[in-house]
């Protein structure tokens, strides 16, 4: 008994010991060993009938979720996802932990937050703490140079938790790139683009948006007189402004500164196709916006907008002005089985047109939809534009294409419009996904 109360006061001695470091603020090396150390002194700790105290719970800085908390995460992960398909974008996975000296060196002062592991079979590890430097790593190693990709995926970072704030060390990242060269800022308008799309899906409430470029801060600390060699370290404090007060930051930046069986299934599939030289999409993309002449990335933008909000998975190329053989064969490469054609010409008559990739067919279908254009010509209903475009009668069923001119009316309900006409054509069972 005598032993076991000397336990006791040597535990509750280390938990003063731990409490007295936290109250002062010391280095969180220090404090997570000290930490460690009591943990051990606890479950080394008897009770009378001689057996170690065990309390089922789980590690500081995760939580389990039940069925109800699964539903909600998975429904809105289903939103996430559809919009990133819906903009053409590829899905990849990385593993769950690197080689340490690829993420050594990426984070700045944040690098102390990496939980390493221990040495396995000869190779220094670490679990990853987001999902860029893996995804830089892919590309690098891939020699990839132009890729939309998303990654859905949990990271790791050794902080100290405030649960009740939603901080954990184990949580979701949601990370969609648009990796490459192309023409300034058309690529992050879509990305803007895609997260108006989520949180209005989420249906959230009200937000606001806000968009970060690193080199208005650099400029900001340039003409502050920061040195270049700090600008890393300094913005690791800036970024703290959001949860803390200006006087904390202040004081910091001033005061501180072997190959498992399901892998192989994978791989023997993987090498399966190779050898079939089988094209597989990797993208569900059912149209590229495209235009025919130079000056025309408004429409085209104004044109991809109204059938992303339509529900339609649409893509365009991140150029300006890009000729339309290219765009042609971006569908060719890529799958994509529609084209929607903008140019001077069609913009003028008022029309688009829409061709099959595969048969380099232009379709159009008959005027099916009464609320567009009716069998008596009558203004279509949306806009008032005479439907003297329309010269088919009205019909209750889908005609061969081969009896489809190549022209579609065009009007302010376009979108609307092409995304029925889209619908038809994808429902009706011309061709498959698989291209």
């Amino acid at each position: 008994r005598g032993l076991a109360m000397a336990e006791e006061a040597a535990v509750r001695a280390q938990a003063e010991t731990v409490r007295r470091l936290k109250q002062d603020k010391a280095d969180a090396d220090e404090i997570a060993k000290e930490v460690a150390k009591l943990l051990e002194m606890k479950a080394q700790l008897g009770t009378d009938e001689g057996k170690h105290k065990f309390v089922l719970k789980t590690p500081k800085g995760t939580r389990d979720f039940g069925p109800k908390e699964m539903a909600i995460r998975e429904r809105a992960f289903k939103a996430i996802i559809s919009c990133f398909k819906r903009h053409g974008a590829e899905v990849i996975d990385t593993p769950v932990f690197e080689l340490k000296e690829t993420l050594t060196g990426k984070y700045g002062e944040d690098s102390k937050l990496i939980y390493d592991l221990k040495d396995q079979g000869g190779e220094l590890l670490s679990l990853r703490y987001d999902l860029t430097v893996p995804f830089a790593r892919y590309l690098a190693m891939n020699k990839i140079t132009n890729i939309k990709r998303y990654h859905i995926a949990k990271v790791y970072r050794r902080d100290n938790p405030a649960m009740t704030r939603g901080r954990y060390r184990e949580f979701y990242q949601c990370d969609f790139d648009i990796a490459g060269q192309f023409d300034p800022m058309i690529p992050d308008a879509e990305c803007l683009k895609i997260v108006h799309e989520i949180l209005s899906d989420l249906q959230l409430g009200d937000f606001v948006i806000k968009v970060n470029d690193r080199r208005i801060l650099d400029g900001m600390f340039a003409v502050c007189g920061v040195p270049d060699s700090k600008f890393r370290t300094i913005c690791s404090s800036v970024d703290k402004l959001d949860k803390v007060l200006w006087e904390e930051v202040r004081s910091e930046m001033v005061a501180e500164k072997g190959l498992s069986p399901e892998a192989r299934i994978f791989s023997i599939l993987e090498q399966r196709l190779e050898a079939s030289e089988e094209k597989i999409r990797t993208t569900e993309t059912q149209v590229l916006v495209a235009s025919a002449q130079k000056k025309l990335l408004e429409e085209r933008l104004r044109l991809i907008s109204e059938l992303w909000d339509a529900g339609i998975k649409a893509e365009m190329l991140y150029k300006k002005n890009p000729k339309l053989l290219n765009q042609l064969q971006y569908c060719e490469e890529t799958g994509i089985p529609l084209v929607a054609i903008v140019g001077e010409q069609e913009l003028k008559d008022g029309v688009v047109k829409l061709r099959i990739v595969a048969t380099r067919e232009e379709v159009r279908p008959v005027a099916r939809w009464g609320w567009l254009c009716d069998p008596a010509a009558q203004p279509c209903r949306p806009c008032g534009v005479s439907s003297k475009f329309c010269s088919t009668p009205y019909s209750s069923s889908l005609p061969h294409a081969a009896s489809w001119s190549p022209e579609v009316l065009l009007c302010p309900a376009l979108g609307s419009f092409l995304s029925h006409h889209l619908l038809e054509l994808l429902s009706s069972g011309a061709w498959s996904m698989q291209g």
